[in-house]
């Protein structure tokens, strides 16, 4: 397994350069580091795990990560998967790796069949875990979803901010009063901003009972509890009509059988002149498998859709598209910052959870960060309306309603005053 993995690895590290020190103690150098660039420099302590990477990477090398059966030497993980994720060819997978992909894309409508029950499971696993763990590394308002970076060095907290209002720009908020729809709600930021800057009238829905506890705490202490209501509910089982809806980083978990039935559903919990703002993340390659680390230990039951699996199915729905924006590389941005504050406060986390834990979380940040770099993973926002006159004619209203939005976000800022005043 050691000369196989050498012969792997040697063909791909075309730019940069890697050190390796196999479980037998053999050091290889492959490629040729920059000037000035010292060579990222791994090792793998047992031969299990090198066989593992080998038969399995997709899986096996998150899992030694994990596991601590393979160290960082000199450089992070993060370094480690930007040096092997960025190279010109994808790495060429041994026969066992390449049936393993066949079998994983031949079973995926089984990995993703989401009836209510296993829905609500899937979502536990990753969301009902101590919820301090999300707030040492997300914003103060708890965004776990792709921010919005208008320009260079934008903070996390104001990116996630340009998020909502960006969001709110295009759910056309033109009049106070509407009621919209948010189909995983999360922690309630989203729904608290639309009501709080926009005068909506906002149900949200999670499966999450963490989320749930949380974002109804949050709607009661800003006194927004009679124009924000969450529940603890599957939006299959949601009673319309809404003026507007709005679905953030939920349709990943949906699973390829159920788009039909996801769309379906939102256009009869549309009113005639009603919007719906769709905002997930998609490929940019053909339709694939889900990364079996992450369906594994993150998101069991998780997808992610190309366009081509998710637009015939809104046409079939009779739903109209209005309005495709790609945010391409804002995902990257945003992993970033939270692989960052996640490696700042890493003792915090690792008192609540363990140094295996971080590490699996670690990983999944890492690797999420480089797929959206370098691997074809991106973000759309897909508008949509019962009909085509729902919408503006030109997208110019985005534009003028973040600009209210924006007035409306300094009018409740709470005025800075110096200590004694």
């Amino acid at each position: 397994m050691e000369r196989l993995l050498e012969s792997v690895l040697r063909r791909v590290i075309v730019r940069g350069a890697l050190t390796l020190t196999t479980a037998s103690g053999r050091t290889l150098r492959l490629g040729t580091a920059p000037p000035g660039k010292p060579p990222v420099a791994v090792r793998i302590t047992c031969p299990a795990a090198e066989r593992g990477i080998c038969l399995d990477p997709e899986l096996k090398l998150g899992e030694a990560y994990m596991n601590g059966t393979l160290v960082m030497e000199q450089g992070s993980i993060a370094d480690f998967l930007d040096l092997v994720m960025s190279q010109p060819l994808a790495i060429n997978p041994t026969v066992p790796a390449k049936l393993l992909y066949l079998a994983r894309r031949l079973s995926r409508r089984i990995a993703q069949f989401n009836p209510r029950d296993r829905a609500q499971r899937n979502v536990a696993h990753h969301y009902d875990i101590d919820g301090r763990l999300y707030s040492l590394f997300l914003d103060d308002d708890r965004q776990y979803s792709c921010a919005y970076f208008e320009h260079e060095g934008q903070s996390l907290d104001d990116a996630q901010l340009a998020k909502k209002r960006h969001i709110a720009a295009k759910l056309v908020l033109e009049r106070e009063g509407l009621d919209v729809l948010d189909i995983g709600s999360g922690w309630g930021g989203l729904g608290l901003y639309l009501a709080e800057m926009a005068g909506a009238k906002v149900s949200g829905v999670t499966l999450s009972r963490e989320q749930l506890a949380l974002s109804r705490t949050r709607a009661a202490e800003r006194g927004l509890a009679e124009r924000v209501n969450f529940e603890l509910r599957d939006y299959r089982d949601v009673a319309g009509p809404f003026d507007r809806i709005v679905s953030v980083g939920m349709f990943e978990h949906v699973g390829v059988d159920h788009f039909g039935a996801f769309f379906r559903k939102a256009k009869s919990l549309l009113k005639e002149d009603g919007v719906m703002l769709l905002h997930a993340i998609g490929r940019a390659d053909p339709p694939g498998v889900t990364n079996p680390f992450i369906a594994k230990y993150i998101f069991p039951g998780g997808y992610i859709p190309a366009l081509s699996e998710v637009l015939p199915h809104i046409e079939r729905a009779g739903l109209v598209v209005t309005d495709v924006e790609l945010l391409r590389l804002h995902y990257a941005q945003t992993l970033k910052a939270w692989r960052q504050r996640f490696r700042a406060r890493w003792e915090e986390a690792a008192r609540l959870t363990d140094e295996r834990f971080c590490r699996m979380w670690e990983f999944y940040l890492a690797a999420s960060e480089m797929a959206f770099r370098h691997q074809g993973l991106n973000v759309f926002q897909i508008q949509l309306a019962r009909r085509q006159e729902a919408v503006p004619l030109t997208r110019a209203y985005i534009a003028a309603a973040e600009d209210r939005l924006r007035r409306a976000e300094a009018a409740v800022r709470a005025p800075l005053r110096l200590a004694g005043e």
